[in-house]
């Protein structure tokens, strides 16, 4: 038996207005809890990311930053189209901003994906296409499958279609691996891309 559009539409509201009430690692967060993430029963394809940085947290806006035009850019897809939350779901591996580390920004609190990850699923009965986003969203969702480096797990990605798409970070941070790594732009984004159209297309 199938659940009416009207009540899923309703119990993921729910769930995400739960989610935005979330305080399980408050002590943990500088900034204090502030959970980003979007989410709609008919989105087609899910962003997982590592975590907001401190512009994020400041807009409530997911990829409202530097990384985020990049992965627009990337993806070849409009700001309207990127938020539009029937194409596109984003739920970070951490939905708080975690902190910064000697090296950038700490990694993704652990409790976010354990406590939410798979109610969040359960309500996206339409996803067609994972895109995991760094090394954090790629082990925990490839787990043995992932290989020994994400350049390898990037190089690699025709192994986990149709179901995941793995992709470096975006970060301005990222342009030295960019800089060692030419045929990601030039041989695998064409490919991303096509791929991801193809997806949105599908009705």
């Amino acid at each position: 038996m199938s659940i009416p559009k009207e009540r899923e539409d309703k119990n993921l509201n729910i769930l995400l207005d739960n989610i935005s009430q979330c305080t399980i690692c408050k002590e943990n967060l500088p900034l204090g809890p502030r959970p980003v993430v979007s989410a709609h029963p008919d989105s087609k394809i899910v962003i997982i990311g590592q975590a907001p940085g401190t512009k994020v947290h400041a807009s409530g806006i997911p990829w409202d930053d530097a990384s985020g035009k990049q992965l627009r850019k990337w993806l070849d897809v409009s700001d309207d189209d990127f938020y539009d939350t029937t194409k596109f779901a984003i739920i970070p591996m951490g939905f708080c901003y975690p902190g910064r580390g000697k090296s950038g920004d700490l990694p993704p609190r652990p409790e976010c994906a354990q406590q939410w990850h798979q109610p969040l699923f359960d309500h996206l009965k339409k996803v067609e296409l994972i895109i995991l986003i760094g090394m954090y969203a790629q082990n925990y969702y490839l787990g043995k499958q992932a290989k020994k480096t994400l350049t390898e797990t990037v190089k690699n990605y025709q192994e986990y279609l149709p179901k995941y798409l793995p992709l470096p970070h975006p970060s301005p941070r990222n342009r030295f691996w960019l800089t060692r790594n030419p045929w990601f732009e030039v041989e695998l984004l064409p490919s991303f891309r096509q791929i991801v159209s193809k997806t949105l297309k599908n009705e």
